[in-house]
């Protein structure tokens, strides 16, 4: 959830974090909020249609029992969205420079490949449906609004992964 920034401008309703301070101002943002982890069981089974993962899944401790636990809180044919950056793309080689660095942020980051992302995925009882690559000018270097490429690009900065919950 974080601040909420992203949740109020995709009006999504309800959030979770872990940091009390980042949840005040999603509350200010007109956010449900819930305090927790996603490795967590905070929702109750089939209780949401979509859950967004949007620049959260490489600060996540256990990103597989986060996959998990998205799975269980899903419909049956709920959608799971993620947006990242991977670690092969150029934007991925430079945030890993500033996690060597001790960057404030990037120093917890973990960031995975496009197939061990599909793989985790996988394992977790999601399937990919589609995939859009955006963000293909290089770090320090953005200097234009890009329109984003279906599929993935390796040399894309971010990525969103729209996944299905399996049997449903």
């Amino acid at each position: 959830m974080g601040s909420g920034r992203f949740a109020q401008a995709l009006g999504i309703e309800t959030g979770l974090d872990p940091s009390v301070k980042l949840l005040e101002l999603a509350r200010q943002r007109g956010i449900n909020t819930f305090q927790g982890k996603g490795e967590e069981q905070i929702f109750s089974a089939a209780s949401f249609g979509t859950v967004f993962l949007i620049v959260t899944f490489c600060f996540v401790e256990a990103p597989l029992k986060v996959l998990k636990e998205t799975n269980r809180i899903l419909v049956a044919g709920g959608k799971l969205v993620l947006g990242l950056v991977v670690r092969e793309s150029p934007w991925g080689k430079f945030y890993e420079q500033q996690k060597k660095q001790g960057h404030r942020f990037y120093k917890y980051a973990t960031f995975y490949t496009y197939e061990e992302v599909v793989g985790l995925l996988g394992q977790a009882g999601f399937a990919v449906e589609r995939v859009i690559s955006t963000l293909f000018q290089k770090p320090d270097t953005v200097k234009k609004v890009e329109l984003p490429k279906e599929g993935y690009y390796p040399d894309a900065g971010f990525l969103v992964i729209m996944a299905g919950k399996n049997g449903g």
